[in-house]
Formats: structure tokens, C-alpha cells, sequence
């Protein structure tokens, strides 16, 4: 990103955070219509990409070019044209009144400065599988078989792809959410950040976990978990906390790439973490009209599962290698932790507002709100007016490549459902999958995976549960267990390698081959995969059920994840040679993926090969002390 020389760049700063402190006030007093809602954000918000995104490597850093400033006006003609026309556009009928040649040509700047946004600030990937969603409406009725669609006009193209907000496109219903709740969670996550949260989370990590062996990877675990709950992105994640932890890990012995591998595992796990998830999870309660709350809690233990597991592998690698805890020094004493706790009654409101079933957005507005005012009660949280201003500017810097990513998807998924692509292609891997469900739930998973690799995790969710989801209830699969399973394993594209945007950006901090970080992130995140699997097969992972169902899946779950994770670390409570570590291995995952065993099967199965390979360890251990 830019940094702006002259007058242009108080000007942005002030567009940034002006835009932010609107969708702020709106959470709070009340929504205009809502296409004058979704062009006011995308008019917000897209122009400005082009201002501060520079168009290739070779670009001028401090300033925009003349063709930068063409595509502004060409990034704002629609979007302004939509804001002034709203009761119109609200008004007409899709696909029935006139497509004017108008609308055609603001269509036609839309898409081409979405498409151009999206390649400067998200990823190109996204903006090759706009290009081609778009493509396949143009060319589809000359494909053959289940690809195979009717001949679209292109004004039915264009329509589809930017003016049909009642199913998708640029002004869909995913606009829609990322202009009202997610926008307002953004603004509250920006405004933790600014008050010294990141502090106290930084701090608190440390105090927790630093004393212990191999403390600063095991702090890198704790303090990303909580940085999750203010940051929607893995990737700014692993940039704030990466750059502390990662240093430390590799000065106490780590590897670059295993310490990579530790911070991109963690970081990609904040959007797993309530109280605030991420995007993903807001767009997960439009889409099937659950409740934000009820999602929350059905999420919790799977979160708290994955950041164990990474403890777990942390732990034992640590004990292996005899790894010492961080220098004393480094570790901030509680009081230090105890100056900035009152900075956790914002969010306390929030959850309690939430459970309360507070519209997220409304939520969101009075949590900033307590935000301000708590950190008030302390000199060193006090926020200055600059502070607050930079709090709003870092929130329209997180929404402007948000908003061309949503509404890429948008396009996206407007192209799948006109062309009944989403019907082909979820037919497809249903006759694969040959009625099994643990085929099919492997090659959804196999899908989501491969999707992450050149999108971001809210699209990556949003295509593949179109594509997924209906083929999972189809097969009796509950409907928020359903969205839940596409959900982690879109977070978990950003770690898994060929292409993983977390492991990448946390080899760069570390200074190691990004395709062997992303292989090390892959196996300390393997509770993702457990925990996905999971919340198909053995619900009480959701907290359904009585005590004893929750019970036992969870311990179920532990037993397979330290089984697991003893054994590709190669300890437990020794250093284990390689037919105990197979033996873990096997029944770790047999405990975690063969359902159709029962449960207490599985568990004793776990935990008895942890039994017997730990008190083979220890009693090897006494012999050499006694020797």
C-alpha cells in the first residue's frame, strides 16, 4: 500500500475514516434503504483502492499515476449512480423492466473496476474466478453435458453480475452484510486496537505461557487466539503478533519454518475464535438465518480444541528439543497484565449483548462506544482524539479490499445460481462421492481447499457452501454442522500449502521457504481437520446433547489430538522411537476419523495407545536415571 506525499494523503485519511465513522453511526441510529446502504459503501470504499493500491511492483510508492486517477472516476461512476438512484433501482423489476444502455455501461465499469481492485488489493485469483464465472455465462451453452446452460444476452449478463440485489452480484445480499454487521464488527476491532488491547492480549500471552518450556512459541498460540477476536485477517494476524513471537521462537532454538509454521497455525485459528469470528461468520448467520449467538456457541469448543492441539504439539516439540522458557525479562509481570484488564468490559458487553439477540450491528456500535469510554477510566488506555481518528482510518483500510472481495463472491455466486452451475457442480461431487458421506465430506473439504488458494477465506466459504451445503443436508448432515464443516476448512486454505496467504506471510517474517512453512502450519493445525470432521459426526462437540454426549465427544477429540500430536512431535513423556510414534499416530487418528466406530471405542482406542507409550516412556526414563 501507498504511503501518500502532499495534501492527497490527510485527504484519503480523512475519505477512510469519515466512511468508517458512517457505517458507524448508521449501526447505531438505523440503516437507509438498502441499495442506498450498499452504494454508499461500495462508493466509499472502492474508489479509493485505486489511490492508495499501486497498479504493478514498478508503480510510484508515494503517489498515484494519472491512469490511477482514471480508474477512481471510473471506480465511482456506478456506485454514485446507484446511491442517487436508489428508490428507482429498489423499485424495478429484475430481469423484466429495461436494461437501459446506461446501466449496461455503469455495469460494465463496475465489473471492470472490481475486477482491477480486487487484483491490487485481495488476491488475483478471485479476480480470474470473477473473469471466469462471467465467462462461463457468456460461453456455457457451447459447453457439453451437466456444464451445459442456456444462451444468456449479454444485458442479462451484466444484469445478473451488477443490478439483481435480491440474489447476487455487486449490490447482492452479500453487500449487504459487509455494509452493516460486519462493518460495524470492524470498526469496534479497530477501535480494541487502538485503546491498548493488543497490548493486553500481547502481555497476557506472555504472562500465561512465557515461563513455561518453549514459551514463546506456546505465547505466539495464546496471544494470536486473542488478537483473533479483533482481526479478521490471518494474514495482519501474523504480521502484529508474528513480529514479536516469531523472533523469540527461532532465538530459543526453533527452526524458521517450524516457527513460521507456529504463528500461521495460530493466526489462521483467531477466525475460528469467539466472541468475534470472522467475516465468514456473520455471512454464515445471513445465509441460513441462525443466530450470530447460537453460531458462537456452537463454535466454542471446536476453537478451544484447535488452540489446545497447537499447545499440545507446542509442547511436546518443546520438551523434545529442550527448549527453555523465555528469558525472564520478557515476561510482563500480572500487574503489568492487571493495568489493562478493565479493556475486557467491551467485550464482555458485547457477548452479553449478543446472547441477549442484540442485532450484531447495534451490538457492535454500543461495544465501540464502551470501548471509548472504559479505556477513559485509565491514563495509559485514555484514547486521544488522534487516536481515535487513526482507529477509524485503520477500519476503512480493512474494509476497502473486504468490500471488492464480497462483491467479486457476489458476482460469483450470481453466475453459479443463474447458470445452475451450483446444481452441476454439487452433482458432480454427490456421483463421485457415491453415496458415502465420508467420501463426500473428504472431497468438500479437498474443494474448500483448493478454492483457498487464490481466495480469500469469506469468498472461499461463501462459494463452497453454495456448492457443498446443499449436498450435506441432501444426505441428512444438520444444517449449521454443515456450514460449520465448509467454514473451517476455508479458514484453514490460508495454512495449507500449495498456496497458504498466513504460512507465506509468516515465512517472510521468519525468513524460511514458504511451501515447507506452509507444510509445518498444516501439521500443528491438524485440529482443524479433526474438529471439521467433527462437527458432523459427534455433535457435542456443538454442545448438543446431555452433559455426558459433550463429555465424551470432547474427550474424545483430546485424547485423538494429543495422540496425534505426540506423535509428529516424537514425545510424550520421552523422546519415542518409531513404532510408538506409529502407534499413536494410527489410534490418534482412528480415535478422530473412523466414526463409524463408537465413540467410547474411539476414546478408549486413544487413550489406551497413550497409556501404554507413556508409561513405556517413563519407565525407560527411570531406568536411565537409575543408571
Amino acid at each position: 500500500m501507498r504511503t501518500l506525499r502532499g495534501p492527497l494523503g490527510p485527504v484519503l485519511t480523512g475519505w477512510m475514516a469519515l466512511a468508517s465513522a458512517v457505517h458507524l453511526y448508521f449501526a447505531g441510529s438505523g440503516f437507509p434503504e438498502p441499495i442506498a446502504m450498499r452504494g454508499f459503501h461500495l462508493l466509499a470504499f472502492v474508489p479509493p483502492i485505486f489511490l492508495l493500491w499501486p497498479a504493478r511492483a514498478a508503480s510510484p510508492k508515494d503517489r498515484p499515476t494519472a491512469v490511477d486517477w482514471l480508474w477512481f472516476a471510473a471506480a465511482a461512476a456506478p456506485h454514485a449512480w446507484v446511491w442517487w438512484n436508489a428508490a428507482a433501482v429498489s423499485d424495478r423489476m429484475e430481469y423484466v423492466d429495461p436494461f437501459s444502455p446506461t446501466m449496461a455501461a455503469l455495469a460494465v465499469l463496475a465489473i471492470a473496476t472490481l475486477l482491477e481492485a480486487t487484483r491490487r488489493a485481495v488476491e488475483p485469483g478471485l479476480a480470474w474466478m470473477v473473469v471466469l464465472s462471467v465467462a462461463y455465462m457468456q460461453f456455457g451453452h457451447l459447453m457439453p453435458g451437466v456444464l451445459n446452460t442456456r444462451v444468456f444476452t449479454p444485458a442479462e449478463i451484466l444484469e445478473a453480475a451488477w443490478l439483481v440485489p435480491t440474489a447476487g452480484g455487486v449490490y447482492g445480499p452479500l453487500t449487504g452484510i459487509v455494509a452493516t454487521t460486519i462493518a460495524a464488527f470492524i470498526v469496534f476491532g479497530s477501535f480494541m486496537a487502538g485503546s491498548g488491547t493488543g497490548r493486553l492480549f500481547s502481555n497476557l500471552g506472555a504472562a500465561a505461557a512465557g515461563r513455561f518450556a518453549g514459551g514463546p512459541a506456546k505465547v505466539a498460540v495464546v496471544t494470536s487466539g486473542l488478537f483473533g477476536t479483533m482481526s479478521g485477517s490471518s494474514v495482519s494476524n501474523v504480521i502484529t503478533t508474528g513480529a514479536m513471537t516469531i523472533p523469540l521462537m527461532k532465538r530459543i532454538g526453533y527452526k524458521p519454518a517450524v516457527a513460521g509454521g507456529i504463528e500461521a497455525a495460530a493466526s489462521v485459528g483467531g477466525a475460528l475464535m469467539p466472541p468475534v469470528m470472522g467475516a465468514a461468520a456473520f455471512v454464515m448467520a445471513e445465509i441460513t438465518n441462525i443466530a450470530y449467538g447460537e453460531i458462537v456457541v456452537a463454535a466454542a469448543l471446536g476453537a478451544i480444541l484447535y488452540y489446545f492441539a497447537i499447545l499440545a504439539a507446542v509442547h511436546f516439540e518443546a520438551k523434545r528439543r529442550g527448549m527453555a522458557p523465555m528469558a525472564p525479562a520478557d515476561i510482563p509481570p500480572w500487574r503489568e497484565v492487571a493495568a489493562d484488564a478493565h479493556l475486557l468490559l467491551p467485550m464482555a458487553l458485547l457477548v452479553f449483548l449478543m446472547m441477549e439477540r442484540w442485532s450484531g450491528n447495534y451490538a457492535a456500535f454500543c461495544a465501540t462506544l464502551a470501548m471509548v469510554g472504559v479505556a477513559m477510566l485509565r491514563r495509559r488506555t485514555r484514547m486521544s482524539p488522534r487516536a481515535i481518528l487513526d482507529s477509524f482510518v485503520s477500519a476503512g483500510l480493512t474494509m476497502a479490499p473486504l468490500a471488492v472481495a464480497i462483491a467479486g463472491a457476489g458476482i460469483v455466486i450470481s453466475a453459479l445460481t443463474a447458470t445452475g452451475m451450483v446444481v452441476a457442480f454439487g452433482g458432480i461431487i454427490k456421483a463421485l462421492a457415491g453415496g458415502s458421506l465420508p467420501l463426500l465430506l473428504l472431497l468438500l473439504a479437498l474443494t474448500v481447499l483448493v478454492l483457498g488458494m487464490g481466495l480469500p477465506t469469506t469468498p472461499s466459504y461463501i462459494i463452497a457452501a453454495a456448492i457443498g451445503v446443499p449436498q450435506l443436508v441432501a444426505m441428512g448432515v444438520d444444517l449449521l454442522p454443515a456450514h460449520l464443516f465448509i467454514f473451517y476448512f476455508a479458514v484453514l486454505a490460508d495454512a495449507t500449502p500449495p498456496v497458504a496467504a498466513a504460512a507465506f506471510a509468516a515465512a517472510s517474517v521468519a525468513k524460511a521457504p514458504p511451501t515447507l512453512t506452509s507444510l509445518h502450519a498444516t501439521r500443528f493445525g491438524v485440529a482443524g481437520f479433526t474438529v471439521g470432521f467433527a462437527f458432523v459426526y459427534d455433535p457435542g462437540v456443538m454442545l448438543r446433547g446431555g452433559v455426558a454426549d459433550v463429555l465424551l465427544a470432547v474427550a474424545v477429540q483430546v485424547a485423538a489430538l494429543v495422540a496425534i500430536t505426540a506423535a509428529y512431535a516424537g514425545y510424550l513423556a520421552a523422546p519415542l522411537r518409531a513404532a510408538p510414534r506409529a502407534l499413536l499416530g494410527a489410534s490418534g487418528f482412528a480415535a478422530a476419523f473412523l466414526h463409524s466406530l463408537p465413540a467410547p471405542t474411539r476414546l478408549a482406542a486413544a487413550s489406551g495407545a497413550l497409556l501404554v507409550v507413556w508409561g513405556a516412556g517413563r519407565a525407560r526414563a527411570r531406568r536411565k536415571g537409575a543408571v
